[in-house]
């Protein structure tokens, strides 16, 4: 059920950003369902993209070197370990992994601790488009 993520599935990712920022109510909304579709396409251009899912994509994780750039699951499919296999995958590949995520998003900081990454810095926001506070993370191979 993992693959390599196809040109075709930009919509079905930027679908699942988009509803992402739709329930949460912490996050602003700065981007169109379009420019979500954009930016997926971008995503599967320009890094590797992996989606758990056969026809329709349930999550995906997108690296960039060490970078983990995005981690997303569709919001119906949360607690089925579709993330931990993504990220489990990502860990498979990689010696070491990076990635910052928002300090409010407290279930990904959770989900992250349980995969082995240390909270090794925090920001105030003024480096990501949303100007909300990062916490940055690393995880490295024993």
């Amino acid at each position: 059920m993992l693959r390599p993520a196809r040109n075709l599935d930009a919509g079905a990712l930027g679908a699942i950003l988009s509803d992402f920022v739709e329930v949460t109510d912490w996050m602003p909304c700065l981007h169109s369902r379009a420019e979500d579709i954009s930016f997926a396409a971008k995503l599967i251009a320009g890094h590797s993209v992996f989606v758990w899912g056969v026809d329709r994509p349930l999550g995906f994780i997108a690296l960039h070197q060490n970078s983990i750039d995005a981690l997303y699951v569709r919001n119906d499919q949360h607690g089925q370990g579709y993330g931990s296999a993504l990220i489990q995958y990502a860990q498979s590949i990689r010696d070491e992994l990076e990635l910052c995520t928002f300090q409010q998003n407290t279930l990904a900081r959770r989900f992250y601790a349980k995969h082995g990454f240390s909270e090794v810095k925090f920001t105030d926001g003024s480096g990501n488009d949303e100007g909300l506070p990062d916490v940055c993370l690393t995880w490295r191979a024993h």
